[in-house]
């Protein structure tokens, strides 16, 4: 039997890093198909690609049209990401509203303390909400709706999350560690502590890594 320790940093408004995430997991499932006996240590690091980014969040259209100047290679760029989305059952949209994602990765690092299932499930309603359902993640009430269909409790929630900066440190923490060891763009894949992966890589990829895991 052998453990495969996966670290992700990643940010919840980063396309690629839900492509990543998926693929990521259509590896996994594909692995212990054959390895039955194998588990999975998944852990999530943040990482914010715009910490500048006000809580209120601003409209997703005029955040884009002042981003991406160039709205034809825009327009490819979105077309490429819609593409690759689609070949994994991921249903990208561009509607909706963009905020600051401190708040998302303080709930993924509570869900996390409450077990892998919690977390998974968590980041997987984040990246859902924000990516194919145009919900606004930086609104707490949209994240307190996550927290619950995850199983994080009411409670916790409030108390951690709306009550107080829970998490907050340790997010800040973990963001500017990952600026310290040279990370400039995510997501980022560190499997058995040696073995690294960057950007939304196909399963093939992480499939490649396992295998010369089970044979070190």
């Amino acid at each position: 039997m052998t453990n495969i320790k996966i670290s992700i940093i990643s940010d919840t408004v980063c396309p690629w890093c839900y492509v990543g995430h998926r693929n990521m997991l259509i590896a996994q499932k594909q692995w212990q198909q054959t390895h039955p006996a194998d588990t999975f240590s998944i852990r999530y690091e943040p990482y914010q690609l715009m910490p500048e980014m006000s809580k209120v969040s601003v409209d997703k259209g005029d955040f884009y049209r002042q981003k991406f100047p160039d709205q034809a290679r825009f327009a490819m760029m979105r077309d490429r990401l819609f593409a690759i989305g689609r070949n994994v059952g991921l249903n990208f949209s561009m509607g909706g509203r963009v905020g600051n994602s401190r708040d998302s990765h303080r709930l993924i690092h509570l869900a996390q303390r409450l077990g892998t299932d919690v977390g998974i499930k968590t980041v997987e309603g984040i990246f859902a909400a924000y990516h194919e359902q145009e919900r606004d993640i930086a609104d707490v009430e949209v994240l307190r709706d996550i927290a619950k269909q995850s199983g994080v409790p009411e409670e916790e929630f409030q108390k951690k999350i709306i009550d107080s900066d829970g998490e907050g440190a340790e997010v800040d923490k973990a963001v500017l560690q990952a600026r310290y060891m040279g990370i400039t763009g995510v997501p980022f894949f560190t499997i058995q502590d040696r073995h690294h992966l960057s950007g939304g890589q196909p399963p093939e990829e992480f499939l490649a890594i396992f295998n010369k895991i089970k044979s070190e």
